[in-house]
């Protein structure tokens, strides 16, 4: 019985590499259809990659401490909603959007002040470098000693995580414009504030959404961890820390597995919105 989970897993394996590697290598004229054709490959992966990890630990019967089979885990999933959803809220919508929203904003005024205030540059991103290398367990005790042990002190170190990769970008983006550009801006009368607005900020756009888009996992990751060091009994890391203890490991994944959600889609999202705002940009045109 066991050779049949494993049997099976290998077979469904092969048939979907086989067809999205077809797919791979086939242009379709309709974007419809080729849309389609673009999000069918990855959820087809995605299914594979979970068939062969049901598989393998029916087949070779892995101990569930140590790796619950999907099943398992969706089952766990269904029946855990309503915690799910409260950590989800204490997590994400308390601490991870109020620290996303002050740490990318705070990072974007200051890049501006920077750009205005040249030795600011010298003084300030040294200091950001050294910032951006302190490890995450060494900063979130602190926050929990500063703002207590409620969402806070998470969205706290949200900030510092997310303040640094919006500067040095944000900076890194307006000085992408050339001189070209600059001059004919300055043959037109133009003042600072003008070149700024109508010139250097729409050319450092696809910087500033890189950062958002880093930003948008570290924010999660740095809110998680941090609530490893304190927190109110609810929260997607308490939750993990709490479970693990309990060897309720498939719990554990379902926090994960919402995690891991929650950072697609706000990936996803800064993606699409990317693409509206950069349609000039040489890697969105069409061929």
């Amino acid at each position: 019985m066991s050779m049949v989970f494993i049997v099976t897993a290998l077979v469904f394996w092969i048939v979907t590499w086989a067809i999205n590697n077809a797919l791979a290598k086939r242009r379709f004229k309709d974007r419809t259809v080729q849309a389609g054709v673009d999000i069918l490959i990855p959820v087809l992966f995605g299914a594979a990659l979970l068939v062969l990890w049901e598989g393998i630990c029916r087949g070779f019967s892995v101990p569930t401490v140590l790796l619950p089979p999907p099943s398992m885990i969706w089952a766990r999933i269904t029946s855990s909603l309503d915690i799910l959803w409260a950590d989800f809220q204490q997590t994400y919508m308390k601490a991870v959007l109020a620290g996303f929203v002050m740490g990318c904003g705070s990072g974007f005024i200051a890049a501006i002040i920077v750009d205005r205030i040249p030795f600011l540059r010298k003084g300030l991103l040294p200091i950001g470098n050294l910032v951006a290398a302190l490890p995450i367990v060494g900063m979130a005790p602190i926050m929990v000693m500063w703002f207590g042990f409620d969402w806070p002190s998470k969205a706290a170190v949200v900030v510092i995580m997310t303040f640094f990769p919006m500067l040095v970008n944000t900076v890194a983006g307006l000085g992408a414009t050339g001189h070209i550009e600059r001059d004919l801006m300055h043959t037109y009368a133009s003042n600072y504030w003008q070149t700024l607005i109508k010139l250097r900020l729409p050319a450092a756009m696809p910087f500033i959404f890189n950062a958002l888009k880093i930003n948008s996992t570290l924010a999660l990751i740095g809110a998680i961890v941090a609530e490893f060091f304190g927190t109110p009994i609810v929260g997607m890391g308490f939750r993990i820390s709490t479970e693990v203890g309990r060897m309720n490991v498939d719990m554990v994944w379902a926090e994960i597995f919402v995690a891991a959600l929650a950072g697609s889609l706000s990936y996803g999202l800064l993606a699409l919105l990317e693409r509206a705002v950069t349609f000039w940009h040489p890697s969105y045109r069409s061929k």
